[in-house]
């Protein structure tokens, strides 16, 4: 118990539960860590992603060792059992504790009638060890839908891209190109004891050996460097942007790409960030203030063109679009519970129709970079492949670039487990007339 009154495992089964409830562990977690003590976060952090990571995994195991499904209303105990039998799994707290503490966190979430079969359950995992798995949903830990789609998508890769999933995220970071060169926060980091090497495809950025607090980095308050993984930081390059030049990201938040545009080119004539969440838009502020840089924030639908867009047309477009984020599941695990295959088709469709709008914006001879954090070709080359056959304005550049997969339309990466998210980016233009 926390000098909050709160179990921390019982604030993680609520957590949970807020998640299968469909919330995100962005929306609900921070507001979860104020109820346990400073010392306990880090660790109620860790349970939460971790159950979450390994949840298909954990439920089939505790469906099978249940004789039934519990009540609807006593649903919270189930989760509750799905943390400690993460904890059991996958962590090096002793078992008594876990037994111990999650029967006392049954009684504080007011079941204490389900204390007995808790025990009961979690002595019987810890004596007789993980069991057989049913099927690759449980093995790999992903819903069966998205292995599925991901097994037809990438018969070579598919098992590499769920292992990828399930591991934890490097820590990446983008040197500020205004302040430093990369090799000189190298040697800022060395000086520091921080263990980290240079990315291999991204000019600027750097991976650490292992994850530190962002305020153990050198100059980080001063805007040194951001956190961004290196997938997310080649899209610079593939702008081929240029002094003078009128910049557009539309779905902006939460800035890290604003940010980097703007420090790649110092002499743009104007960079404007939209996005459709008014609660976002603060953040995308809060990273150009720390490293001192000016952008036009616009909080508006990106396709809503007539609302927004004042008919003075970009030289650039970043469009970078809602999508089933299945290529940075290792940094949101909540993904595997979340999203649905029946999300696809829509969100397709708003991919479509944001870069029909953002063709509407783009200046004659101007260039435009769309970009997901999907694996799934339907949101990604598909999607370039259907606009090129109604747009007949619209040019395929194709990048002369070491990375990625030639996807015919774009370049596409795959997670890669001690390397960067998965990712997709397509290069098209308008010719002059």
């Amino acid at each position: 118990m926390n000098d909050r009154g709160q179990p921390m495992r019982a604030v993680a089964a609520r957590v949970l539960q807020s998640v299968e409830n469909g919330q995100s562990l962005t929306q609900c977690l921070p507001l979860a860590l104020d109820d346990v003590a400073d010392n306990e976060r880090p660790q109620l952090q860790a349970l939460c992603y971790g159950t979450c990571r390994w949840f298909h995994r954990l439920d089939a195991e505790l469906q099978a060792r249940l004789n039934k499904p519990l009540r609807k209303p006593d649903r919270i105990v189930h989760h509750l059992m799905l943390v400690a039998l993460f904890q059991l799994r996958f962590s090096q707290q002793a078992t008594y504790a876990v037994l111990n503490e999650t029967v006392e966190a049954c009684r504080a979430l007011d079941k204490p009638h389900l204390t007995g079969l808790v025990n009961g359950v979690l002595r019987a995992a810890e004596r007789e060890g993980e069991p057989d798995w049913p099927d690759d949903s449980a093995r790999f830990s992903h819903p069966r839908w998205m292995l599925e789609k991901l097994r037809h998508n990438w018969p070579g890769d598919w098992r590499a891209i769920l292992e990828a999933n399930n591991a934890q995220a490097p820590m990446t970071l983008r040197v500020n190109a205004r302040r430093f060169i990369r090799d000189d926060y190298l040697q800022l980091l060395a000086d520091a004891g921080i263990d980290a090497a240079a990315t291999l495809f991204a000019p600027y950025g750097i991976q650490l050996a292992s994850p530190v607090p962002v305020d153990h980095l050198p100059w980080f308050a001063d805007g040194a460097v951001s956190v961004q993984d290196e997938a997310a930081q080649l899209c610079t390059a593939l702008m081929d942007l240029a002094p003078g030049q009128r910049v557009l990201d539309a779905c902006a938040a939460p800035g890290g790409k604003t940010c980097a545009i703007l420090e790649s080119c110092a002499e743009l004539a104007e960079v404007v960030a939209i996005d459709e969440s008014a609660d976002r838009l603060p953040r995308v502020q809060e990273n150009l203030d720390r490293l001192d840089l000016t952008a036009t924030l616009e909080q508006a639908d990106a396709a809503d063109i007539d609302r927004w867009w004042d008919r003075r047309p970009f030289d650039r477009i970043l469009l970078d679009v809602p999508c089933s984020a299945t290529g940075v599941i290792r940094r949101h695990p909540d993904i595997k519970l979340l999203r649905r295959e029946s999300d696809i088709v829509p969100l397709a469709d708003i991919q479509l129709g944001l870069l029909e709008a953002m063709w509407q914006v783009l200046a004659p001879g101007g260039r435009l970079v769309y970009a997901t954090c999907s694996v799934f070709p339907q949101e990604n080359h598909r999607i370039i492949r259907r606009f090129l056959k109604q747009q007949n304005d619209a040019a395929l550049v194709k990048p002369d670039v070491p990375w990625g997969r030639d996807m015919d339309t774009g370049r596409q990466l795959l997670p890669a487990a001690e390397s960067h998210d998965g990712f997709f980016y397509a290069v098209l233009e308008k010719p002059e007339p």
